[in-house]
């Protein structure tokens, strides 16, 4: 009897298949909502397709660049441990997830990132091997990864921390060096810039109010929805810091995965329910459907 041959397992299949602007505002996670779960209602079902279409598309590992982990001054951080694991509570309850974590694609990713000579170190926690060898997660990274861990038990992931005082450009690089990684150890990859974005929409928040929030969220949401991301590397920067958001980083690791691997981009849903804005994107390359 011949053996079966999975498509989505074939050579030309692997590498990066899917990335993804995805938020991490607690809330969206049910048993975190309290009073907010009809607020949040929006992005979490964004959430959960973004979720499911990983899922369908047999990713072996999520690389995860997340704005909330070390902050490594003028360094890019790639973490190295065997594992991550970490515990997220609010008044209303208490979410718990634990993924292993591909030291292979890790150290791939910084071994391309030093041929572009870019300022990236490997980071260890704990000890050097074993179950004590486990990075503590940041709500950048637990929040999406508890959407993607429920629908794939068998996932792997890689953590990467983009440091915001180094040139838009320079993480461009990481995002082209991320994806000729996957490349490379023929696996099926995923990224994640976990992003929210302007920060500055109400003034109750912890930033106060700035009109330039809603001018910020509609120029990402217009360069998601004309698939032109490039547009968000010439911000000025007063504007951005006015703005206040987390994503501006882990998206222009995006604009360097899709210059290697280019994807269509489609826009899901925007929310901006309380004091931070919250999109959800996808991405993926033409005929690498499910």
């Amino acid at each position: 009897m011949r053996k079966q041959i999975d498509p989505l397992r074939s050579v030309e299949n692997m590498g990066l298949v899917y990335s993804c602007i995805a938020p991490h505002g607690a809330e969206m996670i049910p048993q975190l909502a309290g009073d907010k779960l009809e607020a949040f209602s929006e992005t979490r079902r964004g959430m959960e397709t973004i979720a499911a279409e990983i899922k369908d598309r047999r990713v072996d590992t999520v690389v995860v660049a997340t704005p909330h982990n070390l902050r490594l001054r003028r360094h890019i951080g790639v973490v190295v441990t065997k594992f991550a694991d970490g515990t997220l509570k609010t008044e209303s309850g208490s979410v718990q997830i634990r993924f292993k974590c591909n030291r292979s694609l890790a150290e791939e990713i910084i071994r391309e990132g030093e041929k572009a000579k870019l300022p990236i170190v490997a980071v260890n926690y704990g000890t050097a091997d074993g179950e004590a060898s486990c990075m503590p997660m940041d709500w950048g990274t637990l929040i999406p990864l508890w959407f993607l861990g429920y629908r794939a038990k068998k996932l792997s992931i890689v953590i990467v921390t983009p440091s915001r005082e180094i040139p838009l450009g320079s993480l461009v690089k990481l995002g082209t060096a991320m994806a000729k990684a996957a490349e490379k150890l023929k696996i099926r990859v995923a990224f994640v810039a976990s992003a929210d974005q302007a920060h500055a929409h109400n003034k109750k928040g912890p930033y106060g109010f700035h009109p330039d929030a809603a001018r910020f969220d509609r120029l990402v949401v217009d360069a998601v929805k004309k698939n032109k991301l490039k547009t968000l590397l010439t911000l000025n920067s007063q504007f951005v810091e006015n703005a206040k958001p987390d994503s501006l980083w882990q998206m222009a690791i995006l604009i360097g995965a899709l210059q290697h691997v280019p994807m269509k981009g489609r826009f899901i849903s925007y929310h901006a329910p309380t004091y931070f804005g919250m999109l959800c994107a996808a991405y993926s390359a033409e005929g690498d459907s499910p």
